[in-house]
């Protein structure tokens, strides 16, 4: 017995003269036709010449999501194919344009068939990218992506192309679609809303600045939207890959003599200073400098990648990929099954998927303390041996003998200081600052923000001394530790 089928057709694009004699003569002959929906233009002529149809637009009303209807519409179609106990059934089903384009139902039908032991044939139609290309007049060789406007996401978009954006059926996805194009283009760019391209009497082009893109009526099954393609120099340079070409030129032999001669040592020290330029924006909340700064901590990470990327050792490309894998994997509240409910649950899967991937990775530590970078700064190094050394136990329960340690610590420093040892001196101060750290982690306080909360509260306070020496016509030689001490006071109850 032969198996059952599914045929697919194309309407086309919109106008009947379009539809191929192929697909008509499918059409005419279908025991059993069924339609994705009848918004389309070649209804009437099925009307016309009396030829019975089912419609899926029900099927729109009774789910949330397109997904969701497209998923129903194949069930149903494999399931009115492969009926028990029936002959070989052959059902044909129409959608508009090419089967092969914009038309998740197909994609489904192509998994589902093979699995039911359906046969599954499709047959083209005319899509809407041709009347689209003819409409809008641009060649898709200068290139071109065909987007679909239910999943748009500014990442999809490149300027350099021309943009058709389909399956826009009304202005609510016209609104997502504006504020995914907003993420790349300004918001005056010109583009082009296409209505029913190819269609006699229907066709309609608007052309408008991209933020009144969902205030133009008339969305529907047969719209499309085109953002032509630009060269503008503003656009490319909001792209990653224009940053990774910029980055290779300087280093190439055309490029800049200074770049070319950089190693990763060389720069090594610009790396620290650009990170803490960026911590000065941070502290500051400049807007403005961290936008700045933290492109200066990007183009660290963009030569020191071309520099490995020139000697075949990895690229930039490389390290986001790293970066994402990490970010997924340590994140299984997020990515994965498990959960947690707050941010102390969160740090504690990222530190067992830690675990985890170095033990993959067969990475062994000797010590408890191994993994802390030699180059960190002292206090916040300190911060970190303590922080290991507590996760084996080694550490007090509360508060009160770290609070004792510092007091013991400070008269031994004392007891150096009278015995006028300089070197013994510096020992104690260390003691005694390491104490102060752990004090640091009891509370809950990252030692190295206090101290540069502090630092900016004496550089505050410090100014007003120098104000009020302007004020009253003074130098430091001027003036003595009494008067200083009370605008220091004065500071400290303005501040």
């Amino acid at each position: 017995m032969a198996a059952s089928s599914i045929t697919v057709v194309g309407l086309g694009s919109g106008d009947p003269d379009q539809m191929t004699l192929g697909v008509w003569r499918t059409l005419q002959q279908a025991d059993r036709l069924f339609l994705r929906t009848e918004q389309h233009p070649v209804i009437s002529l099925l009307k016309e010449n009396g030829i019975g149809y089912v419609s899926f637009d029900s099927i729109y009303e009774q789910h949330d999501s397109f997904p969701d209807v497209y998923r129903a519409i194949a069930e149903a179609l494999v399931g009115e194919a492969a009926q028990e106990g029936a002959e070989a059934v052959a059902v044909v089903y129409g959608v508009p344009g090419h089967p092969m384009v914009a038309e998740r139902t197909v994609a489904l039908l192509r998994e589902q068939c093979a699995a039911a032991g359906i046969e599954l044939q499709i047959m083209g139609g005319e899509s809407f990218l041709d009347q689209a290309f003819t409409a809008l007049g641009f060649d898709p060789i200068e290139g071109f992506a065909l987007l679909d406007a239910a999943e748009l996401q500014s990442s999809h978009i490149q300027p350099h192309l021309h943009t058709l954006i389909g399956q826009v059926y009304d202005a609510f996805t016209a609104s997502d679609v504006k504020l995914a194009l907003m993420e790349r283009y300004p918001d005056d760019y010109e583009v082009v809303v296409g209505h029913a391209l190819g269609v006699a009497g229907q066709e309609q082009m608007v052309r408008l600045p991209l933020y009144e893109l969902d205030r133009t009526p008339g969305y529907g099954n047969l719209s499309v939207i085109w953002v032509p393609r630009s060269d503008d120099a503003s656009l490319r340079n909001r792209s990653f890959e224009r940053l990774h070409e910029i980055v290779a030129i300087l280093r190439s032999p055309e490029g800049c003599p200074w770049d070319r001669e950089q190693t990763h040592q060389s720069i090594r020290k610009n790396f620290i200073e650009e990170l803490y330029e960026s911590l000065e924006a941070i502290d500051n909340d400049d807007p403005d400098a961290m936008q700045e700064e933290f492109g200066d901590v990007i183009l660290q990470v963009m030569l020191h990648s071309q520099m490995e990327e020139e000697t075949g050792a990895f690229n930039v490309f490389d390290v986001i990929q790293s970066l994402n894998e990490k970010l997924i994997f340590r994140h299984p509240h997020v990515f994965g099954e498990t959960n947690a409910d707050d941010s102390a649950e969160a740090l504690v899967n990222w530190e067992r998927m830690k675990a985890e991937e170095k033990q993959r990775k067969g990475e062994v530590r000797e010590s408890a303390l191994d993994g802390i970078p030699p180059d960190l700064p002292a206090l916040m190094k300190a911060y970190k041996l303590q922080k290991k050394a507590a996760k084996v136990g080694f550490d007090w329960d509360e508060l009160g003998p770290v609070l004792d340690k510092i007091e013991e610590e400070l008269r031994e420093l004392r007891d150096a200081v009278a015995r006028n040892d300089a070197e013994e001196q510096a020992g104690e101060l260390g003691d005694l600052l390491f104490a102060v750290v752990n004090a640091a982690r009891f509370i809950h306080a990252d030692p190295e923000e206090a101290l540069s909360r502090t630092n900016r509260k004496f550089r505050t306070r410090f100014a007003y001394i120098e104000e009020q020496l302007r004020i009253s016509g003074k130098n430091f030689d001027q003036t003595d530790l009494t008067e200083m001490d009370r605008w220091w006071e004065e500071a400290k109850r303005h501040s």
